[in-house]
């Protein structure tokens, strides 16, 4: 599990390109984020000249090493994660991911949108009206469908089931496509570890240039994160979309000789990979543990500060 990217450009481009671009995200905008509006007037499916139809294949000229291998163990830069999630990651165990039950677990719609695999979008449209009801988008990445309602229908009540994709509603507003989704089952925020919980909820804006699609997501979660997380993907419409669109799992033991009860963890204070990733990288630890203000430029005065000191203070004999 490695990722090369610097802790700067993590703090800096990271945050002058989206948070700079999207002035609303604020870090007091911590309550829970609410689905589109529409007015009193808009009931039932809404006419749009848009559509984002088609076969869309990312690109990955952004955090390519987290999308493909995974990141590395006890990389925490960039999320405004809490102590309890930190806590929380730091008891993971790599070999969690060899259990049988969890090999093929699918991975849920916030995580999901950074797969590396094609999305099909379709529209399903009312016989009568042709207007259209709902958007479905196929996820080649382990077979996954979503719904995204467009009819204006309300959020199912919050003791309603959780499911992997979770219950979507979405509106235009102009060329772009603004999708709220809730009802999601707990899942990763970052494949080491960090997790996402099953109160999390996610704004997406779908921003349709041609044939190029920009996909922000905003993910709110009030137990793991302090603050919205932003990430954004790119995506090129396919004119030519070989292979079966088939994602085969089948679950075998890995690890031969394991107990089939063990669940691989780490008891607090036992992980020996804590400060793997802070001396590769030759960060401080504090820096590599992530938190809110690892997200922002301004993060860099404070880091040249803990790195000067790190200098400064003499080795234990």
């Amino acid at each position: 599990m490695r990722r090369g990217m610097c802790l700067s450009r993590i703090a800096c481009s990271f945050c002058v390109l989206l948070v700079g671009a999207l002035p609303s995200i604020s870090p007091l905008a911590h309550a829970q984020a609410k689905p589109p509006v529409r007015s009193q007037h808009e009931v039932g499916p809404v006419p749009s000249e848009f559509s984002l139809s088609g076969t869309w294949v990312p690109y990955f000229h952004e955090d390519l090493l987290e999308r493909g291998n995974g990141p590395e163990l006890d990389n925490y830069v960039g999320l405004p994660i809490t102590d309890g999630a930190r806590k929380m990651a730091l008891s993971w165990d790599p070999s969690r991911m060899t259990v049988e039950e969890h090999q093929c677990q699918v991975h849920v719609s916030p995580y999901m949108n950074r797969s590396p695999s094609r999305y099909a979008f379709s529209e399903i449209r009312d016989p009568e009206t042709q207007l259209v009801i709902a958007l479905q988008l196929y996820i080649e990445n382990y077979q996954q469908t979503r719904t995204i309602w467009m009819d204006g229908r309300a959020h199912p009540p919050d003791y309603a089931p959780h499911t992997w994709m979770g219950f979507s509603t979405g509106k235009w507003e102009g060329n772009i496509l603004t999708v709220y989704t809730t009802h999601i089952k707990q899942g990763f925020i970052r494949r080491n570890g960090i997790a996402e919980s099953d109160r999390a909820t996610m704004v997406e804006h779908y921003i349709r240039y041609g044939d190029i699609m920009t996909h922000i997501v905003i993910i709110t979660d009030p137990v793991y994160l302090t603050e919205p997380f932003v990430r954004t993907n790119d995506f090129a419409l396919a004119q030519y979309t070989p292979g079966s669109w088939v994602y085969s799992c089948e679950p075998v033991e890995e690890l031969t000789g394991e107990a089939k009860n063990r669940v691989p963890f780490y008891l607090p204070g036992e992980n020996p990979f804590v400060d793997e990733f802070a001396k590769k990288r030759g960060i401080p630890l504090a820096a590599a543990m992530g938190g809110a203000e690892t997200m922002y430029p301004e993060y860099q005065l404070k880091l040249e500060e803990l790195m000067k000191s790190q200098t400064q203070t003499p080795a234990k004999k």
